[in-house]
């Protein structure tokens, strides 16, 4: 549970909380100003302070941004597992890369009062470990993305649906985090951002196949995949020949190698020759190309004059046209093929360059003696066939993932959404209990006569869960969903050491909701705390409670010290005003 909330700043309201139900709430004071707001006067920010107490990264959006705040530390106290006097966390907004802990839980002994110093991942993970109980394996869940579900941000548009807690978020992400909380197989929910990724990578492939270049540089999973065999067979017997030492068969593939380097390296002069006799025959071919003598035209055409008058004959202009166009487009040939040789040339001669460099590497090799100059030039080798071992298999990686087809992952997916469906007919009663919480929660809010259910269901794409209650189109109605849902989230969770015993709601909950449910609400999670030994904070306009006590004059006693005002100066959390 939450215990207390604190800041370096002493005008700053310091908040103390208690188990069970605790209603923090913002009085519209005698002297406010029409001006003058609540909604100024802090009870969004305690959930911003929080979520950077608990290792938020980034501040965009939050208060925590502000330039005001630039210099103040904030310090919660909450209990933690196997720390009978609790734990007191601090982080500064001048050093925000940091986290002091008090004592410092991570460590397996230290003494009461010990502090100690954490990046703000490795917090992150002491919180998924200590608060949210994660194996020593799990990928998929995330404690911020579980936290962000137990303190909803309405900055990052929270509460606008159950199981999403920010609009970008990918489905599958939040289903696997929400399936961890529920008791359900989180491991194979979290299958689907496999998939995911997968099919993002496939499209971006796909697109970049178009380039003709992509397909040259990356090659065909045929082809890679044997070079992939072979890369690795190189590196094993580099490796063996490195630990005991045998350089002799080490050498003998270098003077295989060098054998090659020197062949390819005279073939290369050999075609050199040949396109060098080629490029002479293309140049003198393009020297003697010449306009043909034209006047036989002229006496054609007067011939033609004679013997035919009455014909349509073609134009002279147009024969001669002809004539230059054929001229015309010989000459661009001959220039293309003098072009193509040339740059075979230029290919042929970097080509020789590069073998020339690696040739004389491998005499040097060859040729240097002595044991130890053998063995650096082994592990030089060694460390070379590694190299290359790794750009080819990442070269087949990519090759493969390109090759794969939507269908091939149609049907991968289609077997896990088959194996989750079976998975969860297995875990039929304990989905009915999920059911049966969330249906008690909605029926205390709205009555025995609305239906309430969770729909889990395996879907092509993502684990589905999708809580529902009748009626849920209506915004109030809308809300309550979020909060019966939490509440039963929050309950599974710790009965199976999944979660924390605490929950926090901002009063933007509330927003829409009739006053009734509202106490209703409330009283449920007194209820709820009681039973299962959690506690539930929340922030309410102190008139939005007003109304609320209509239907349960005993809310009042959960109201917690500070009491919030809209006084324009010093009435709010921070204890100043800025904008």
């Amino acid at each position: 549970m939450l215990r207390q909330l604190r800041s370096s700043d002493d005008r700053f309201k310091s908040i103390s909380f208690s188990s069970g139900l605790n209603i923090l709430i913002a009085d519209k004071t005698a002297h406010s100003r029409d001006v003058d707001s609540r909604n100024g006067a802090g009870k969004s920010s305690i959930i911003e302070i929080l979520h950077f107490i608990f290792g938020m990264r980034t501040l965009t959006n939050s208060v925590m941004a502000n330039a005001a705040l630039s210099n103040d530390a904030f310090s919660l106290k909450l209990d933690w597992p196997n720390a009978d006097n609790g734990v007191t966390v601090t982080r500064s907004l001048i050093k925000k890369s940091r986290i002091e802990l008090t004592p410092n839980v991570t460590l397996e002994s230290v003494p009461a009062h010990a502090s100690g110093y954490l990046a703000v991942p490795e917090w992150v993970e002491a919180i998924g470990r200590g608060l949210f109980g994660f194996p020593e394996e799990h990928t998929g869940i995330s404690a911020r993305a579980l936290m962000s579900l137990y303190i909803r941000r309405v900055s990052q548009h929270g509460m606008d649906e159950p199981v999403k807690t920010f609009p970008a978020q990918a489905m599958t992400e939040a289903t696997t985090n929400v399936a961890y909380l529920l008791g359900l197989d989180w491991n194979l929910a979290a299958s689907y951002q496999e998939f995911a990724g997968r099919e993002s990578l496939r499209r971006k492939l796909k697109q970049a196949i178009k380039d003709p270049a992509f397909g040259l540089i990356v090659g065909s999973v045929s082809e890679l995949r044997g070079q992939v065999a072979a890369a690795i067979v190189r590196v094993r017997e580099l490796e063996e020949q490195v630990s005991a030492f045998r350089v002799v068969p080490e050498y003998e593939l270098l003077q295989e190698r060098a054998d090659e380097v020197d062949a390819r390296i005279r073939r290369a002069r050999t075609e050199d020759a040949a396109d060098r006799r080629n490029l002479q025959d293309l140049n003198d071919a393009l020297h003697d190309e010449h306009e043909p003598d034209a006047e036989y035209l002229q006496r054609a055409y007067q011939e033609l004059g004679i013997i035919l008058p009455d014909a349509v004959l073609r134009r002279y202009d147009d024969v001669q046209s002809f004539h230059h166009s054929v001229l015309t487009n010989r000459r661009a040939y001959l220039e293309e093929e003098i072009a193509a040789t040339r740059t075979r040339l230029d290919g042929r001669q970097d080509e020789r360059g590069r073998l020339g460099e690696e040739q004389a590497r491998l005499l040097r090799a060859l040729h240097e003696g002595g044991a130890l100059d053998a063995f650096t030039a082994l592990q030089e080798q060694l460390s070379l066939a590694r190299s290359e071992l790794q750009t080819i298999s990442s070269r087949f990686e990519t090759a493969r993932q390109l090759e794969a087809t939507q269908a091939e992952i149609k049907f991968e997916r289609s077997r896990l959404q088959q194996e989750i469906n079976r998975d969860l007919n297995e875990r039929e009663q304990h989905i009915a209990e999920i059911n049966i919480l969330f249906q008690r929660f909605a029926t205390a809010l709205y009555g025995p006569g609305r239906e309430a259910y969770v729909d889990i269901e395996a879907l092509s794409t993502s684990l589905r869960i999708s809580p529902h209650i009748g009626g849920e189109n209506s915004q109030g109605i809308g809300k309550m969903v979020i909060f019966c849902f939490d509440l039963t989230c929050a309950v599974l969770a710790h009965r199976n050491g999944h979660g924390p015993d605490f929950l926090v709601h901002d009063s933007h909950l509330f927003d829409g909701v009739d006053e009734r449910q509202v106490a209703e609400a409330l009283n449920l999670a007194s209820k709820v705390c009681a039973e299962e030994g959690l506690q539930y904070i929340v922030t309410m306009n102190s008139d939005d409670l007003a109304k609320a006590e209509r239907y349960n004059d005993s809310l009042s006693n959960a109201v917690i010290e500070p009491h919030l005002t809209d006084a324009f100066e010093d009435g709010g959390l921070f204890g100043f005003h800025f904008e």
